[in-house]
């Protein structure tokens, strides 16, 4: 029995403590190494002085306002022209291609310059295309044209693909060349383009301002072109030119436009 305590001592003496062994050392080396990486790699976050952020602030609104100086230099600056003076310039201006002493605007209450087209106080003018090269220009003509043909009203089509000259008058009352189709005249006074004519239309303005137009008959068609507006000139035959018997050589024919075309005189006399 005393054999076997001693043996049991000199086991316990002997056994190695959890300390040294190298399993719990390495373990630990490792956790020290963790914690010396993690340390390392948590840097401090970067907090930027005030004075650093309103001194680059500055400056960057310094380079902003040059160039703006820059490119601000060279424009002109707009001076809107007093009432006054828009009046008088207004009084000077004449629509040349009519040939009339007309003004080329005239000024209402609504506070808009509105074009007048002179010759037309007692009928209803409409500045038009027939062409077909833009979809959304030739449905707006298309719709405008309909909607007085609903009202039975006799129209003066002018289609200036048909006539250039249509086209140089329509510039001429505008005073530029940028003008969409199509355009309206009532009693020669601008009414507007297709947007205007539906929104007329929708409120009811569009009928007080066609009261007093002679009415056509249900269906009226022209024998005469078959309101196209235009037929083949009948001094030329759609040649442009006439053959001057006096001076023997050809002359060009002063009765059509540049397409051997000349009004109809049916429905536009």
């Amino acid at each position: 029995m005393a054999e076997f305590d001693n043996n049991m001592d000199l086991a316990v003496k002997t056994r190695p403590s959890p300390k040294s062994s190298p399993t719990s050392s390495a373990t630990s080396f490792f956790h020290r190494s963790f914690t010396i990486q993690s340390a390392r790699a948590t840097p401090k976050p970067y907090v930027p002085s005030p004075s650093r952020f309103t001194s680059s602030f500055e400056s960057m609104k310094g380079k902003v306002r040059v160039l703006r100086n820059m490119f601000e230099a060279s424009r002109a600056p707009k001076v809107k022209p007093d009432e006054s003076q828009q009046q008088s310039h207004i009084k000077l201006v004449s629509h040349k291609s009519m040939g009339a002493d007309h003004n080329r605007y005239s000024y209402i209450f609504s506070g808009k310059w509105v074009p007048l087209l002179p010759g037309t106080e007692d009928r209803i003018v409409v500045y038009f295309t027939s062409l077909r090269g833009v979809r959304r220009t030739f449905d707006d003509c298309y719709t405008v044209r309909r909607t007085f043909r609903q009202f039975r009203v006799w129209v003066d089509e002018r289609d200036i693909s048909m006539d250039t000259a249509y086209k140089k008058e329509l510039h001429s009352v505008f005073g530029e060349k940028g003008v969409t189709l199509p355009q309206v005249f009532i009693r020669g006074r601008h009414v507007g383009g297709a947007d205007d004519i539906h929104q007329l239309l929708e409120t009811g303005e569009l009928t007080k301002l066609l009261d007093g137009f002679p009415r056509r008959e249900p269906g009226y068609v022209c024998q005469g072109c078959g309101d196209a507006r235009f037929v083949t000139c009948g001094f030329c035959n759609g040649s442009r030119k006439i053959f001057d018997d006096e001076e023997e050589f050809s002359k060009r024919c002063l009765a059509c436009n540049e397409n051997g075309l000349m009004r109809c005189p049916e429905c536009c006399s």
